[in-house]
């Protein structure tokens, strides 16, 4: 399949339609496997599509707590040597003391529609220190309702392809700082996470994280990991992330279309004179 840009590939299909069937092309969202490494020590593989590699690496090690400081990273580089003109592996270079193998007690191995598969536990997450986000923070519910529009019209790959996930940062009022694409909704949000990051941006505490997919419970705790008050999705959350965002006290909405949506934790952010459940 040629490769027109990194994030979509073009390939032959076959069409049917009403008894006719045609040979046609279509765009595919790229998806590939990205070795993240500690020095030479590999520490997790996730499947991706291609881009911002570098940003989904810091935030990785970011979100999941490998690191607490932007100092410790001192550089991410692709080993083009061993990835060849993909870059496939991402090697960071962290402070001397700054990670320990030893004290982690799980292996990752992401899949593209999993962010927190090969944990140890979920516990392991839950008692990782996770702090409230900001409780001044404040968001107009006609704002909210303006993302979702905001957010696809901005989403390049997704118009070819149809198969790809977008996360958007946006401030309080609705405008877009920065979109990433990805076949992996936590990576999505691990390429905004290592923006943020890589930017001196972070704790994101005046920010809407909004997500094309579903609110999932590893988007929760990425979002909390950046200081994240308000999540926003297009479509349901699940049970575990309503109950991680009620006990840090994250704005969690789900059902976002249209001048729509649900408010699952944290109404006083958007709905403050809502009646309490």
């Amino acid at each position: 399949m040629p490769v027109l840009r990194n994030n979509v590939e073009l390939t032959q299909v076959i069409e049917w339609e009403s008894g006719i069937s045609r040979r046609v092309e279509d765009y595919l969202a790229a998806e590939e496997p990205l070795e993240i490494r500690i020095g030479r020590r590999p520490l997790t593989v996730t499947m991706r599509t291609p881009g911002h590699d570098r940003e989904l690496a810091a935030g990785f090690l970011w979100t999941e707590g490998i690191v607490d400081q932007r100092e410790q990273i001192i550089a991410l580089h692709h080993n083009e040597a061993e990835a060849g003109a993909r870059g496939n592996v991402v090697e960071v270079e962290l402070e001397q003391g700054a990670f320990e193998p030893d004290e982690v007690q799980r292996n990752f191995f992401a899949a593209s529609s999993c962010g927190i598969c090969g944990k140890a536990s979920i516990e392991s997450i839950r008692n990782r220190g996770l702090r409230a986000p900001n409780p001044e923070f404040r968001v107009d519910p006609e704002v909210l309702c303006a993302l979702p529009d905001r957010l696809r019209a901005a989403q390049e790959a997704f118009g070819r392809t149809g198969g790809l996930h977008a996360a958007g940062l946006f401030n309080a009022a609705g405008e877009l700082l920065v979109i990433r694409e990805d076949i992996g909704r936590h990576n999505a949000v691990d390429k905004v996470a290592g923006w943020a990051l890589l930017s001196g941006l972070l704790p994101l505490s005046e920010h809407v994280l909004m997500v094309s997919g579903r609110g999932g419970f590893e988007i929760v705790q990425k979002a909390l990991a950046a200081g994240v008050p308000v999540v926003a999705s297009v479509s349901a959350p699940s049970s575990l992330a309503v109950r991680l965002a009620r006990e840090l006290n994250l704005t969690l909405i789900g059902f976002l279309r249209g001048s729509r949506f649900v408010v699952y934790a944290g109404q006083e952010r958007c709905v403050p004179n809502a009646a309490r459940a």
